[in-house]
């Protein structure tokens, strides 16, 4: 036993890493190109599902905050939604500046306690999330849709 630790001397062997090799320039034989591979499943999209919507709602509470300019949001979301989203956060900054004493903590420290997401139908899924912030906890509601090289929220609910 070390005196300065009170942990015992006995070392635990380190993993042992693995041997390099050279690999010529062909595929092994169990691999499969990309085009080759199964389809995302049910789970893997549900998951990148409630990923985007995780990212997508946070930068959207702190667009409100004025922390984050709305545009970073133009590829995820919809037109209409990018323009509904700006609208809000110029009334927010409005109320902000204004006199009330608890309008200045609106949307402080957003953080997204969890999401949910349930398959619509092929290609669209409808998300929920809870943000907490320093003063309020808020509910978001979310509808994803599969364009053409990426998912798209079309409907964005701040509550």
């Amino acid at each position: 036993m070390n005196a300065a630790t009170g942990i015992g001397t006995s070392a635990i062997p380190a993993p042992s890493a693995p041997a390099l090799r050279v690999v010529s320039g062909t595929a092994p034989a169990g691999h499969r190109p990309a085009e080759d591979r199964p389809a995302l499943r049910a789970v893997d999209e549900a998951r990148e599902i409630c990923a985007i919507s995780r990212a997508t709602v946070q930068a959207a509470i702190e667009v409100l905050a004025g922390t984050r300019p709305a545009q970073q949001l133009s590829r995820r979301l919809d037109p209409r939604c990018l323009a509904a989203l700006q609208h809000r956060a110029a009334l927010t900054r409005r109320v902000a500046s204004g006199a009330s004493p608890t309008a200045g903590r609106l949307h402080r420290n957003p953080s997204v306690r969890s999401v949910r997401a349930c398959r619509v139908s092929d290609g669209v899924y409808e998300a929920s999330a809870v943000v907490a912030e320093e003063s309020r906890v808020r509910a978001v509601a979310l509808r994803l849709e599969r364009g053409s090289a990426a998912w798209r929220v079309t409907v964005l609910e701040i509550g």
